[in-house]
């Protein structure tokens, strides 16, 4: 997900997106992503559990990111 969305032209400095392996080590349900996109973030959730990815658009944290917890930044 991340890598199509750099290519449809958002910059992935402004992504983070959880752990796509659970700390057993086996593949996540669902991971989620996001790009912070001047005061909004646009967040999607997919994976093997998620019949259709999901898509919404949220204000931006305070903090300036989309997520909270353990995320990866790009």
């Amino acid at each position: 997900y991340i890598d199509a969305l750099t290519a449809a032209g958002f910059d992935r400095a402004a992504m983070q997106a959880t752990n796509d392996l659970t700390t057993l080590g086996t593949p996540a349900e669902s991971i989620q992503f996001s790009v912070l996109w001047g005061a909004e973030c646009l967040i999607g959730q997919a994976g093997p559990e998620i019949p259709t990815p999901v898509v919404v658009v949220l204000p931006a944290l305070a903090s300036g990111g989309c997520l909270v917890g353990d995320v990866q930044s790009f």
